[in-house]
């Protein structure tokens, strides 16, 4: 995952944004619990761990009410864009301070955006044999594998621009794409909101110009009026000038040369990371992770590296992939 995107900020106002739609894609018993007629985003919480000397922040809180108890509640979303340890034992900590602080019923999620398939844990338990002591546990989505088919029929906003980070093939991109095109033809949101969420999705799932090529045959093939608003939905994002995808196939510049671009910041971003956090040879790690040819490859390091507790576990994960790319 590339560690120039501001995934926080992205995520953040997709759902913001769109709170009670994600509210009823994902979790629909909570949606019919909450009323949504009275919604305030707080202020993000910044807590910190005195134990590592690290600062955290609380990404999306939400005050809201449920319609059947008296009394405010908190919903917390927090998302994550990278693999991190010990991930449930956070959402507890900011659980804990959030109930210190407000003494409010919170509903917890977290949301896992990253490209690995994992199992990640949604309890964190504390306790003894003869007692057990705490159980807490939280709503999660784990992106990658929802199968993205199963959500192209729902006119929902928070489908169409989390297509991008669902489970899907490396040969399916494009049709993942007509799909979200398609998607985009059936919902009724104001222009500013469309840009929003066709935004988001291009920023992660963007093709390349043989990609384009095949998603313009592939549009030859349906219906010339939706074709129609497909061409006049994207028109409007091209003129105003807020994503870089175009459906067209006509990409502007050199395409190697950008790749290229794209894999150097990735190494630099990589080498500042080990040296300021590990203190680790700049030019060492550089000519290390300068066996890795794959952008994507150098996209997934960085969210192991962002996992490692020790520069000895960083060198080693260094090593892992230069070993699996030699291979």
């Amino acid at each position: 995952m590339n560690k120039n995107i501001d995934h926080d900020r992205l995520f953040k106002e997709l759902l913001e944004t769109f709170f009670a739609e994600f509210m009823q894609l994902f979790f629909p018993d909570a949606y019919q619990a909450i009323d949504f007629a009275h919604l305030k985003f707080l202020q993000q919480e910044i807590f910190t761990d005195v134990t590592v000397g690290e600062k955290h922040a609380a990404d999306i809180i939400v005050e809201t009410r449920l319609k059947e108890e008296p009394g405010l509640i908190l919903v917390h979303i927090e998302p994550q864009a990278y693999v991190q340890k010990d991930f449930h034992e956070r959402m507890f900590i900011y659980f804990s301070r959030l109930y210190e602080k407000h003494r409010r019923k919170i509903l917890p999620i977290a949301v896992f955006s990253y490209n690995q398939i994992r199992d990640e844990p949604d309890t964190f338990e504390r306790g003894f044999v003869f007692l057990d002591v705490l159980r807490f546990r939280f709503y999660k989505l784990e992106l990658k594998k929802l199968p993205w088919r199963e959500y192209i029929h729902r006119d929902n906003p928070v489908a169409a621009a989390l297509l991008s980070k669902m489970g899907f093939s490396e040969e399916e991109r494009v049709r993942v794409k007509l799909e979200f095109l398609r998607l985009l033809t059936r919902l009724k949101v104001d222009p500013a909101r469309m840009e929003l969420i066709a935004g988001f999705f291009e920023t992660y799932l963007k093709l390349n110009q043989q990609e384009e090529e095949q998603l313009n045959r592939e549009l030859d093939k349906i219906d010339e009026k939706e074709v129609a608003l497909i061409v006049q939905i994207t028109t409007s994002w091209h003129e105003r000038g807020k994503i870089e995808g175009k459906i067209e196939g006509k990409i502007e510049g050199k395409i190697e040369g950008k790749i290229e671009g794209k894999i150097e910041k990735a190494r630099e971003a990589i080498c500042k990371f080990l040296a300021k956090r590990f203190s680790a040879d700049y030019n060492e790690t550089m000519q290390r992770i300068k066996q890795i040819p794959a952008l994507e490859t150098l996209d997934n390091l960085m969210e192991e590296l962002f996992a490692a507790n020790t520069g000895e576990e960083a060198q080693a994960i260094i090593e892992q992939n230069v070993a699996r790319t030699l291979q």
